[in-house]
């Protein structure tokens, strides 16, 4: 059996991420690393999108960044400007090469496809493996989405929107999502927040069909890129373990109300760094309680009043934009947070609170 110092079990965002930062601050000169990983080949698989409202490593990885967005319902459509906090999307095939070449030169870092060969017991492991259980009844965010090209400029690239709410609901919370990357390309995602247990929810490719030639009015197009995936709205239920830390969304890196995880991955993989050399007393790393209790009231609403959403997402974004960015990114202090919730209907928040302490 093979002995790590430390061994990171999943190579996806949050594992790589880790590695990257531990590796350009030298922090792996003299201590020997093994990531556990089970794909074959890395490849552009993902989008990772979120305001940049602290620095991370991997501006070069940016495939377009907006200070404009718009949110759409069948009440109207709102258009926000915030030019200190810009909109940033990465091409996840980009941060693959980027990180990987940077591991490649460190002899002390290894890949592994499963932990056969390893020894886990004299290792402080880093995980990024969701417990299993039956989540299928819990609230998700699942998305498809598809980079279109057209032959003409259809697009404008100075805007995006980040929710359409003008669409069939079926009883729970859907929008469309449209990144406008150049003025004739654009990734169009369908994303809804539900239970995964409804299987009626995922016809996405007619979903998307229809969309763009019903409502973008675009007729002719090709596809570049898919991408699917879905990103709990709830804690996976990882047990604390010595010599452990969880990372990702198994360490509570998921921004519930709003499945922003990528910027608070960079976060907590630069704590970890910080304090590696003490890192069995280091207290755990948290994106803060108050947006956990605030969160668990919003998806309570959220879960009991669906069809109340699209208004009270049109209402959130009238606030002042740099507030509700904040707010939205883990930020905001106590007087931004109450300018938010100054925006939420009172009844609607305050019978949510009564049932989470019923």
């Amino acid at each position: 059996m093979k002995e790590f110092d430390y061994i990171i079990l999943g190579g996806g965002c949050a594992g790589l991420s880790l590695a990257y930062e531990l590796e350009i601050n030298k922090k792996l000169k003299d201590k020997t690393l093994a990531i556990v990983e089970t794909r074959n080949e890395y490849k552009r698989d993902k989008t990772w999108s979120f305001w940049k409202v602290s620095n991370h490593n991997f501006d070069d990885c940016v495939i377009k960044s907006w200070n404009n967005f718009s949110i759409n319902s069948e009440l109207g459509s709102y258009e926000v400007v915030n030019n200190e906090y810009p909109y940033q999307t990465i091409d996840s095939g980009l941060f693959y090469i980027k990180v990987l070449n940077q591991l490649k030169q460190n002899k002390n870092i290894q890949f592994f496809k499963n932990t056969d060969q390893l020894n886990l017991n004299n290792s402080f492991i880093f995980n990024s493996i969701p417990s299993k259980g039956n989540y299928q009844s819990n609230l998700w965010q699942h998305f498809k989405g598809v980079e279109i090209e057209t032959s003409k400029d259809i697009f404008d690239d100075g805007i995006f929107n980040l929710m359409d709410f003008d669409c069939d609901q079926r009883d729970n919370v859907h929008f469309f999502y449209t990144l406008p990357f150049t003025k004739n390309k654009a990734l169009i995602e369908t994303t809804w927040l539900s239970k995964l247990d409804d299987k009626l929810l995922n016809d996405y490719d007619i979903q998307l069909e229809k969309y763009i030639k019903e409502t973008l009015k675009i007729k002719n197009y090709k596809i570049n890129y898919q991408e699917e995936g879905a990103i709990p709205l709830f804690y996976p239920l990882n047990k604390s373990e010595k010599n452990k830390i969880n990372i990702g969304s198994a360490g509570g890196m998921t921004r519930l109300s709003t499945g922003y995880t990528f910027l608070n991955i960079q976060n907590h993989s630069q704590y970890i760094t910080n304090n590696i050399e003490k890192i069995q007393r280091t207290k755990a790393y948290h994106i803060g309680k108050k947006y956990e209790f605030l969160d668990n009231i919003f998806l309570n609403v959220l879960k009991n009043n669906p069809d109340k959403m699209p208004k009270i997402f049109l209402n959130m974004f009238k606030a002042s934009s740099k507030t509700v960015i904040k707010f939205l990114s883990n930020k905001s202090n106590l007087i931004e947070d109450f300018l938010i919730i100054s925006k939420m209907p009172k009844f609607l928040f305050l019978k949510a609170i009564f049932k989470i302490y019923d």
